[in-house]
């Protein structure tokens, strides 16, 4: 999906949240919605979380699941 604008942005905290993100990735995937994934802890990196969420509506990003 890298060739069209992301319409879903996916964050979580570390990687071992995955498995609980993965169905909703496959679920965009089979509906044909581009998205993005970024990993990254609103704990530890609150500045990079702020930049990253403040963003998405440049990046084209109308949903954001966390």
């Amino acid at each position: 999906m890298a060739d069209r604008k992301p319409l879903v942005g996916i964050i979580m905290g570390s990687k071992s949240d995955m498995p609980a993100m993965e169905p909703c990735m496959e679920q965009l995937d089979a509906f044909g919605v581009p998205y993005e994934v970024k990993i990254a802890s609103a704990h530890r990196k609150p500045d990079v979380v702020h930049e990253w969420a403040a963003g998405a509506h440049e990046r084209g990003v109308k949903v954001i699941v966390a």
